[in-house]
């Protein structure tokens, strides 16, 4: 088994200017009521909704502003990817069985359902926000996997994207997918590297968006989710016993000051999605666990 996710890096040229029908199901059928109350019982805290069941797990919002974020991210990732949605070779060569981790929107889970209607696809999240005019061949289910996965038949590929602060304990749920794919079967983790970081060594020690970083990662190791968990996960992979595990790493400049057209058009998706996302990331992280109010992290320059 394998895991798709060195490739050295030259430093960016900058530029010079002028001045994006299924049901929902739980595993436990004994509680099925109870799980249909819960999943759809959310909270509002400082002017953003989060998801109630999940509330001390998950720090991240599910309202509208976050689903049109996680599908704009969507889009910033195939255009990392040349269009592609992944390096697995299950990506092209279609997987009978196939868990979207995290679906959120369930946008991967569509597109990879549309492009292969052989395979079955399962898009697992905690909140339902996906949509219900879906392809016949994927479904979502509304399950925490951070508890026993009861799945009754193995996948042949596992996709994480950007999941990192979301478990608890990241090496658990590697082996945990390792036990769930069926020989031959691949794990493919796409996730963010914390804090930013700069090729040049022109970021200034106090820039906000290199601070905020810093921040997050401190509140994250409070909250117990770390997020700056990524280099880690070739190590973890290899401890579950997977083999042939490969690592890639992409640049995202911010902002459209690289001067080739890619990194340029990278630039301008990867700012939208800082832009549109840096409060929800952080939000709910520092007024839970560095004690700050609301007005205070408004107000952090």
């Amino acid at each position: 088994m394998s895991a798709p996710t060195q490739e050295p890096h030259e430093a960016l040229a900058a530029d010079t200017f002028d001045d994006t029908d299924s049901t929902f199901s739980g595993t436990d059928s004994e509680s099925l009521e109870s799980l249909r109350s819960s999943v759809l019982r959310f909270q509002e805290e400082n002017g953003r909704t989060y998801h109630a069941m999940s509330s001390e797990k998950y720090n991240f919002p599910n309202d509208a502003s976050e689903s049109d974020r996680l599908d704009l991210q969507h889009n910033l990732w195939l255009l990392t990817l040349h269009g592609e949605l992944g390096l697995s070779p299950k990506i092209k060569k279609p997987a009978k069985r196939v868990m979207d981790v995290g679906t959120g929107t369930g946008i991967w889970a569509i597109e990879y359902a549309d492009l292969h209607p052989e395979a079955q696809v399962v898009g697992v999240d905690l909140s339902p926000i996906q949509p219900s005019l879906v392809p016949p061949n994927c479904n979502f289910e509304i399950d925490d996997l951070e508890k026993e996965w009861m799945w009754s038949e193995p996948f042949d590929f596992i996709f994480c994207r950007v999941m990192t602060g979301s478990f608890a304990d990241m090496e658990k749920f590697v082996q945990n997918a390792y036990d769930n794919l069926e020989p031959g079967g691949y794990l493919e983790m796409q996730d963010l590297t914390y804090p930013i970081a700069c090729d040049d060594g022109t970021l200034p020690p106090d820039c906000e968006v290199l601070r905020s970083g810093l921040l997050s990662i401190e509140a994250s190791a409070k909250a117990g989710r770390a997020i700056n968990l990524a280099p880690k996960y070739k190590n973890f992979l290899k401890k579950a016993g997977f083999v042939d595990v490969v690592e890639k790493q992409f640049k995202w400049p911010i902002n459209e000051w690289p001067k080739d057209k890619h990194y340029k058009e990278l630039g301008k998706w990867s700012y939208a999605n800082i832009n549109n996302g840096l409060e929800g990331l952080l939000l709910g992280l520092f007024t839970r666990f560095l004690g700050w109010s609301a007005d205070e992290y408004f107000s952090f320059p």
